[in-house]
């Protein structure tokens, strides 16, 4: 295994990996609220963590892969009221996460290996807040339930802020409950017009985000994890947040390394809802292709910003002509020449180094023109590096050797097909999985969706 080192984001320091477990690593990434489709700036994290799965796969890790969904949170409330007509809060939740999994299936990247939903973890999001009660951390009052941020020593490290220059942007709400007007809510009591809750301890209502997150990461990968991901814009109050509960829960760190991408921006901000400069990630999809869009999230390094225009996803679906006009040249059986494993390895060890697709690319787009130039190259090389960058589709729309799906394959997908047409998701989903356990992915394209191997 070669030595992976990443940036730490709480010690601002490229850090080596040293799984908790020796051969296992452990990922927790924040994944979306569901109150609206997706953009493609939602899709970044997705993609990076993804794809920092099968690169990890590559160097011999066995990766549990862990993206949340967030179906329980103000903004829900929020947009299910103002519908026309109004829709109750579930059942808006339970339509924007089936588009989001349709949206991110599009990519073709597979599943991660859970996706909890805060909505199903009720149980242990409520036993986490009862100890942190229980030890003095967090404080009931009137059916709120709030952290006490100065109860924590280490507050701030994370995202490297004074504690007394921290808002946690909860506005005005609970203000006159709070001990501290850095304290932020872990419970909220049922207000008119909120149709869901849950009975808790201290009375009916439900989470806050924060905590959710915290117990759908112990849930699932235990506390001290190898990698907790998201996006730079949750720093601070979330992952400080999460980062907090869980320390004065269990006197230990939630997790080793804290890794955050860069933004999407579009003209000079960062893509977002509230900014109103966003584009839907199956819009995009639609329009660029599927395979233009995941080598666009690795033209840049993942910790900076990445610039979505024309110019950019025009130029990476130049590169993905470029890579499978090449791919065509290839003859499969043939081996590679051995002064091209250097590039190879080149590759590999930019991954390696803060996982630095960009430095990846460049080997991989030089690996091409030397290939380019010999007659009888095979293609393992290439298909080594394309797999780990979610591209190997590349090689078999080259006419590689790709199987061709028999009929009772062909008719699963129909079937799918038809389910999804029907908005009969759970459906689509068992016969996606029937298709997976046949050895068959979904590749779902603006032509329409195809079967490959994974």
């Amino acid at each position: 295994m070669r030595t992976i080192r990443l940036h730490d984001t709480r010690s601002g320091e490229l850090t080596e990996l040293r799984p908790r477990d020796p051969g296992r690593v452990g990922i927790y990434a924040c994944g979306p609220t569901v109150y609206n489709r997706i953009h493609i700036g939602n899709g970044r994290p997705f993609v990076v963590y993804s794809l920092l799965k099968r690169f990890l796969e590559h160097e011999g890790y066995e990766v549990t892969f862990v993206a949340n969904v967030t179906d329980v949170n103000d903004k829900i409330y929020d947009a299910a009221q103002a519908a026309d007509p109004p829709v109750p809060s579930e059942q808006l939740a339970r339509e924007m996460t089936a588009a989001y999994m349709a949206d991110t299936d599009g990519l073709g990247l597979g599943r991660p290996d859970h996706e909890p939903l805060a909505g199903e973890t009720m149980g242990p999001i409520i036993a986490l807040i009862a100890t942190l009660i229980d030890n003095g951390s967090a404080y009931a009052i009137e059916g709120d339930v709030y952290f006490r941020v100065r109860s924590d020593a280490r507050y701030g490290e994370l995202s490297h802020r004074g504690i007394d220059d921290m808002d946690q942007g909860e506005g005005i709400e609970g203000a006159d409950l709070k001990e501290d007007p850095l304290d932020f809510a872990l419970w909220k009591a049922q207000k008119p017009g909120e149709d869901t809750a849950w009975d808790a301890p201290w009375g009916r209502g439900r989470p806050g985000w924060h905590i959710e997150c915290s117990a759908m990461a112990e849930e699932l990968l235990g506390v001290g994890f190898d990698i907790h991901g998201g996006g730079n814009d949750l720093i601070f109050p979330h992952h400080e947040n999460e980062a907090a509960q869980t320390r004065m829960a269990h006197g230990a760190e939630l997790t080793r390394i804290w890794m955050h991408n860069g933004m999407l921006q579009m003209g000079e901000e960062k893509m977002a809802k509230s900014v109103g400069n966003t584009a839907l990630l199956g819009d995009v999809l639609e329009r660029w292709g599927r395979d233009a869009v995941v080598l666009f999230f690795s033209t840049g390094h993942y910790r900076q910003p990445l610039r979505f225009s024309d110019d950019t996803l025009g130029a990476a679906q130049a590169s993905v002509r470029r890579i499978r006009e090449a791919a065509r040249r290839l003859e499969p059986r043939a081996p590679s020449p051995e002064d091209l494993a250097p590039l190879v390895e080149r590759f590999w060890d930019s991954l390696a180094d803060d996982y630095n697709t960009a430095k990846a690319l460049e080997a991989l787009y030089e690996w091409i023109r030397e290939a380019n130039k010999r007659d009888a190259v095979g293609d393992a090389g290439l298909r080594e590096m394309l797999t780990a960058l979610g591209l190997e589709t590349l090689l078999t729309d080259a006419g590689g050797e790709a199987d061709v799906p028999d009929e009772e394959a062909s008719a699963l997908l129909a079937a799918r097909e038809a389910a999804r047409a029907a908005k009969d998701w759970a459906e689509a989903d068992r016969l996606r999985d029937e298709l997976a356990a046949r050895g068959w992915q979904v590749r779902d394209a603006a032509g329409g969706p195809t079967l490959v191997r994974p």
